[in-house]
């Protein structure tokens, strides 16, 4: 099974982050889970979304712990919450933030890619609303194929949004998911 643990501020889209997921893990013929947990639930509060994949049915309901994968959509949250408590020494850490690893998370040995999600989500849907860019790059250490992400995209955000918006939020997921093959070595 592998466990994704999403961290950031209210309004900024981690639960639809922790849905898309699961949606295209599920499109991909997986088992996903999907679900949030929200603190004073109220905008600019941090909260945490987990997602869980395998390829049986997941029968376990408890938060992740220790998580194989770590996304941060807002780093000012590192100095406000233990986002690395429990992760593994190959948690796979990926933060919306233009800083190098070293120079956000220093002394930290897990493997952190810093990716410009708020610029790539400006310039593409400008807005910084982070997550589909964040799931790109999510996308490209996971393997997910890129069809399953956009149906997960259109299923996920279809009821809301018109279809300008929805490839606007599939290009910025491809874009990212560019950045970060031709920026960081995939192991």
């Amino acid at each position: 099974m592998k466990e994704i643990r999403i961290h950031g501020r209210g309004g900024q889209g981690n639960v639809k982050l922790a849905e898309i997921i699961a949606i295209a893990a599920f499109e991909d013929g997986k088992s996903p889970q999907a679900f949030p947990s929200f603190g004073v639930e109220r905008r600019g509060a941090p909260v945490t979304a987990f997602v869980k994949i395998d390829n049986k049915f997941i029968r376990s309901r408890e938060q992740v712990y220790h998580p194989d994968y770590l996304i941060i959509q807002d780093p000012s949250i590192l100095g406000v919450e233990n986002v690395f408590a429990g992760c593994k020494k190959n948690t796979v850490i990926i933060i919306n933030s233009d800083k190098s690893p070293k120079a956000l998370c220093p002394g930290v040995s897990y493997k952190v890619i810093c990716m410009p999600a708020n610029e790539i989500s400006l310039k593409i849907i400008g807005k910084p609303i982070t997550n589909t860019a964040l799931l790109g790059a999510f996308a490209a250490y996971y393997k997910f194929s890129t069809k399953s992400l956009e149906k997960a995209i259109k299923i996920n955000l279809g009821e809301r949004l018109d279809k300008e918006i929805i490839d606007k939020n599939i290009k910025a997921m491809h874009e990212a998911y560019d950045w970060v093959k031709k920026n960081y070595k995939l192991d």
